[in-house]
């Protein structure tokens, strides 16, 4: 091979790209660390984990930064405006709705999470079978969640907490059993175009069984978009939760909990405004976090965007 020569006669030096032990110009970027950064890019997404990182540590705290019992009553000092040493003031029975709203946080966080949590398990068991298998698996299990599609989220959770009773468990049971169908039928239509791809073609070619095939190759490229759209319907079971106790059908109405404190508001509208206006804002930001951190994770996930 000719050697390349400087004008001095003495040889070339080797281009840095060429040379032995050199280092790419461009460092690669994994692709988590391509994630986190597009996810942190994005001041939205940013604001909507704030209030979700705020929601969880006013929940695991609410004992130390309650300044008050959120069920003690002080007869004498009902009603009283937000100020003083009530500084969201007092309800009709003199209970501090600063202390009812932070433990309120609790409930919130666990109904929202734990539903979610309920309704993916199913979803994601029942849609995994109904996309891989086909056939009449998939028409029965479809038909199911048409059954279920029928049924508005409150009026069905309000049939299953009437014969299970009230409180946390039943609330729980109702909005996951009730959410399950939309995160079942997500899943199927990823599996359907995933299941025809090669990598599975080859796994089966392979010997691989149908169960290592679901777990292994199919689940993992199908559950993202269930799992971010599970991330947003976070805030919409907090809100069907807070609206069941607001109907009477939720938890216990002694029980400092959002749809407790602007049900219990509901009759000094006008009045006391306080009473539920800061519930209210609560919900909405607790929501509005959840949407803003599912919205983040689709479009930091989605491989069109990169």
């Amino acid at each position: 091979m000719t050697e390349l020569v400087t004008g001095t006669g003495e040889p070339a030096p080797a281009p840095a790209a060429t040379q032995p032990g050199a280092e790419p110009s461009v460092a690669r970027v994994s692709q988590w660390a391509d994630i986190r950064h597009r996810f942190f890019a994005n001041k939205l997404a940013v604001v909507g984990l704030a209030i979700i990182v705020v929601l969880v540590l006013t929940a695991l705290l609410a004992p130390v930064l309650a300044p008050y019992d959120p069920l003690k009553q002080d007869l004498t000092a009902t009603l009283q405006a937000p100020g003083g040493k009530h500084l969201l003031g007092t309800d009709a029975l003199g209970r501090d709705q600063l202390s009812r709203l932070i433990y309120g946080s609790r409930i919130a966080v666990v109904v929202g999470l734990a539903s979610i949590l309920v309704a993916l398990t199913i979803g994601i068991v029942l849609g995994a079978l109904a996309g891989y298998f086909g056939r009449w698996v998939d028409t029965v299990i479809m038909r199911a969640a048409d059954i279920f599609f029928a049924f508005p989220l409150l009026i069905g959770s309000i049939v299953i907490i009437l014969l299970m009773g009230r409180g946390v468990l039943p609330v729980v049971l109702s909005l996951g059993i009730f959410q399950w169908a939309t995160f079942a039928r997500l899943l199927r239509s990823q599996i359907l175009s995933v299941r025809e791809m090669d990598f599975v073609h080859a796994a089966r070619a392979l010997g691989a069984g149908r169960s290592r095939i679901i777990r292994k190759h199919i689940l993992p490229n199908s559950v993202t978009s269930v799992l971010v759209y599970g991330t947003s319907n976070v805030g919409i079971a907090i809100v069907a939760e807070a609206s069941l106790s607001y109907l009477g059908v939720g938890v216990d109405p002694e029980v400092a909990e959002w749809g407790n404190m602007i049900s219990a508001g509901r009759g000094f509208m006008g009045v006391k405004d306080f009473m539920w206006t800061y519930p209210s804002l609560a919900i909405v930001i607790t929501a509005l976090g959840f949407i803003l951190l599912g919205n983040g994770l689709r479009d930091a996930l989605d491989p069109k965007l990169r």
